[in-house]
């Protein structure tokens, strides 16, 4: 059985390696260019190490089989499409002013985009118009973060790479409103899979805040692989949320690599609240001094739903503190990982940095493993890290239902409150309001 799939993994590699030649030939006609020869190098890479397996460390406890062995299209041109504006305000904040930003299967839709006035010297626009307008700019930050080398997901991302978001904000300018980047996947006859490649660049001063939401529909199985580099200036303020609520055939792989420089202050919310299997990537560098980063999450898994997040804070300079708190809810016979790690270098003395994941199931099926760790090469450093994992406290159940509150009620008061504490942290109201109602509805509708 054990040969038979890796048999299947490496025909399926030959299919992107296939489909890889039809669409550089298409793209440029193979013409040499700093972007040509990334997307050739990062083929390359795929080819020798493929797909990982259950073999890799940080991949044994997710089984990709179903991606692996499914022939996914890559999405290579934006395709006539009957998609209605309608057809996308579940996934938008109807009472958010911001700029808007919307990608149908990885491409940028001007006609769905609703784009707001910005500062001078701000970019919001598509990857594929930054490269053709303002190459030297992009290709300064384009692939210097994120390495795609032996990642098998990144470096079908960075082969493929076509279109996606690009921010750029200049050093002291502060954008007062949100940016919102909405890619929506319409799946077609046969399985998709989509790209999308996102870049932003907040200069020494900045102030940005940037909303990552991916969303689909339908029962057909489709891929979005995305990639997101941030890269933050000195003293920069960066807000980064990233909503999940992918379609329940579909899978979610991204990876997310910031890169902070001195005294910057970055703060990430990423939730999970649909998807077949999704997996998220999550690095951020601490590279000066005197830089605050935090990391927030919540996850929610229901049926065979399968959840895998793993994050990475690397600091490497001395006076920084990180702060990382992950938070999972799983019902049905759904999977949860959560593999966290915080790396101290031995120059990053004063280091102050914690770390939290606390699980709560739902059902005697539901299953999570918890891998909080910290590698740590200083000492004179203040860290720690924690795990927990239980089910609803039978006494503040018993507490709630003495006062008249019904068994079903009296569970998802409790189960709210656990995910209130990350949905909490999120500073822009209208967002937050909406997953807050988005977290209720899909727990009134579990067991």
């Amino acid at each position: 059985m054990r040969d038979l799939a890796k048999a299947e993994a490496a025909d399926k590699r030959d299919w992107y390696l296939s489909r890889f030649a039809g669409f550089e030939r298409n793209l440029n006609g193979g013409s040499p260019s700093p972007v040509h020869a990334l997307r050739q190098e990062a083929m390359q890479s795929f080819a020798e190490s493929g797909f990982p397996t259950g073999r890799d460390e940080d991949w044994r406890h997710t089984n990709l089989a179903a991606i692996t062995r499914t022939a996914f299209h890559p999405v290579l041109g934006e395709a006539p499409s009957t998609l209605k504006t309608a057809a996308l305000e579940p996934f938008t904040f109807a009472d958010l002013k911001c700029t808007q930003l919307v990608f149908v299967n990885g491409h940028y839709s001007p006609v769905m985009s609703t784009p707001a006035p910005l500062p001078e010297g701000v970019q919001a626009t598509s990857l594929a118009r930054a490269l053709a307008e303002d190459r030297d700019l992009v290709l300064t930050h384009l692939g210097r973060y994120s390495s795609f080398r032996e990642q098998g997901f990144a470096s079908l991302n960075t082969a493929f790479l076509q279109d996606g978001a690009f921010l750029f904000v200049p050093e002291n300018t502060v954008v007062a409103e949100p940016i919102h980047l909405l890619f929506y996947s319409t799946p077609g006859n046969d399985p998709t899979v989509s790209h999308p490649r996102n870049l932003v660049v907040a200069g020494a001063n900045s102030r940005v805040r940037v909303i990552e939401s991916y969303a689909g529909t339908g029962d057909r199985p489709y891929l979005t692989n995305a990639v997101s580099e941030v890269a933050a200036g000195e003293n920069a303020l960066v807000d980064h949320c990233r909503i999940v609520r992918e379609s329940a055939s579909a899978f979610h792989v991204a990876t997310l690599h910031v890169v902070e420089e001195r005294s910057c202050r970055f703060t990430s919310h990423n939730l999970v609240l649909g998807g077949r299997l999704t997996r998220n990537d999550i690095t951020t560098v601490l590279n000066g001094e005197g830089i605050e980063s935090t990391l927030n999450g919540l996850y929610l898994a229901d049926g065979r739903g399968h959840v895998d997040n793993h994050t990475l804070i690397e600091h490497v300079r001395p006076h920084c503190s990180s702060h990382e708190l992950y938070k999972g809810i799983l019902d049905g016979a759904s999977r949860g990982v959560f593999r966290g790690k915080i790396l101290v270098h031995q120059e990053a003395q004063k280091t102050d940095a914690y770390q939290s994941n606390q699980n709560l199931l739902l059902s005697r099926e539901a299953d999570v493993t918890s891998k909080p760790q910290l590698e740590i090469y200083a000492d004179d450093v203040k860290c720690s890290h924690g795990s927990t994992t239980g089910r609803l406290d039978a006494d503040a159940i018993f507490y709630l239902r003495s006062r008249g509150i019904g068994l079903q009620d009296a569970a998802s008061l409790l189960t709210r409150a656990f995910a209130a504490e990350v949905l909490a942290r999120i500073d822009i109201e209208p967002v937050r309001a909406r997953l807050d109602r988005l977290v209720e509805a899909k727990l009134r509708s579990g067991r």
